[in-house]
């Protein structure tokens, strides 16, 4: 099976090599509903970058496809720009916030949303030579110039009544995508802006900076005088937040200050959010006290928006910052996220606004012999119960098998760390008694 949950991914050269690559692209073109797909393709700024991302446009015109190479551009432009384009599909490469060595491909559909498990399988098929059309035309590759000015103007577009004339904000763009268009939009709408992780040099995306390292942010808060700061991640679709004190904000938080703001602007549709079991149940109380409704998906963005487009809403994220505001475009967007907070914020500073009181929350991965086990372990169960029920409008416990590693996930939240603490000891020693390794 090629691909995951977010699309094929991989380390770049071994098994994502330019074989691979060149026969996703044809497989994905020979699947498409038409029979001169126009597929653009964006990349972040990983060193295999090029390499792949060549071998794909090759693999698209051998499949009777006209590649247009977009460039270097955050992942939710690939999507804003199939749709606003007219394009039959849109492909990036990219492996989000993961190290340099790995890389990715994913496929986007003419509407924006990421191309179906179906569409999938029929790809993959076609990779696996289980199915053979007979070749058609031979297609073209050029280059799209303007991309990235065609994906400004969309952000200026939607956020043209913004003005961040004297905010001072620092920007990490994980010398990744947004490296250009972040700091760009951002100075456009007129702020004070310092941006720091924008040289990248093939080998340095996601490299101690960006969302997964924005600790390191800390120091440059507040010996800036920054109002707060966003830090994004390699192909710019998640964003987490640091106040003026340098406290983290993460995705949880960023979405309830965003669900607060549309709900009394009346741009909420449905007055409902979107999130994974892995939000913070603190962000359940406030939107309950807002009379908002939560829907709970699966771990994963695609849940999420699946959740959205089933219900007719248009918010919903993860904690780890990847926010959909389908109203924009149906992916997470680091930048428009960030400009939402800002747009939410009126004025205010992020260290005095709180859209949610965050519960402590613990998570531990245990190491198990099988993770399919715990389906039939009796004794973990009757655990759960027991906590839970203790914790019972005052916390809650989530205990869940990994999708790729023989690992349990402990998670538990509750009013204070000692008793987060505490549940959590005793849970993980009951998983590790019955299923340990």
């Amino acid at each position: 099976m090629l691909f995951g949950t977010d699309g094929v991914r991989g380390i770049a050269g071994s098994f994502l090599s330019a074989e691979l690559a060149l026969a996703l692209g044809r497989a994905a073109a020979l699947a498409a509903p038409v029979e001169t797909p126009q597929v653009l393709i964006v990349r972040d700024t990983r060193e295999s970058g090029e390499m792949l991302e060549a071998a794909l446009a090759a693999g698209i015109a051998a499949g009777g496809g006209h590649a247009l190479l977009g460039g270097v551009l955050p992942t939710p432009g690939a999507a804003l720009l199939v749709r606003r384009h007219g394009l039959d599909l849109a492909a990036v490469v990219s492996a989000s916030h993961n190290p340099f060595q790995d890389n990715g491909i994913k496929f986007f559909g003419p509407d924006g949303t990421k191309v179906s498990d179906e569409q999938e399988a029929e790809i993959e098929a076609l990779v696996a030579g289980e199915r053979s059309p007979a070749p058609g035309a031979i297609g073209r590759v050029r280059e799209l110039h303007g991309a990235d000015g065609d994906y400004l103007r969309e952000l200026e577009l939607r956020f043209r009544d913004l003005d961040l004339s004297g905010r001072r904000v620092l920007l990490d763009c994980a010398n990744g995508a947004t490296h250009r268009v972040a700091p760009e939009i951002f100075r456009r709408l007129g702020a004070d802006v310092e941006a720091v992780a924008t040289t990248p040099d093939g080998r340095n995306i996601n490299h101690g900076c960006g969302s997964t390292h924005i600790g390191g942010l800390a120091g440059r808060v507040r010996d800036g005088g920054h109002e707060l700061a966003f830090a994004f991640d390699g192909d710019g679709d998640r964003v987490l937040a640091m106040d003026a004190t340098a406290t983290v904000v993460d995705g949880d938080e960023l979405l309830a200050l965003a669900a607060l703001h549309l709900r009394a602007a009346g741009r909420l549709p449905g007055d409902g959010v979107a999130v994974t079991v892995m939000t913070n149940y603190g962000f359940h109380t406030a939107m309950r006290e807002a009379g908002i409704e939560v829907a709970t998906t699966n771990v994963g963005d695609r849940h999420v928006l699946a959740e959205l487009l089933r219900r007719g809403w248009a918010l919903g994220g993860e904690q780890s910052g990847h926010i959909i505001d389908t109203g924009f475009v149906a992916t997470g967007d680091g930048i428009a996220s960030a400009l939402l907070v800002l747009e939410a914020l009126a004025g205010e500073r992020l260290a005095e606004r709180a859209g949610m009181a965050k519960l402590p929350q613990r998570l531990v991965n245990v190491r198990v012999a099988d993770r399919d086990s715990l389906a039939s372990a009796d004794g973990v169960w009757a655990a759960v119960e027991d906590e839970a029920g203790a914790l019972e409008g005052r916390g809650r416990v989530l205990v869940r098998p990994s999708g790729t590693e023989a690992l349990v996930r402990v998670m538990v939240e509750a009013p204070d760390d000692a008793e987060c603490e505490a549940v959590t000891e005793r849970l993980v020693a009951v998983v590790r008694g019955d299923l340990g390794a």
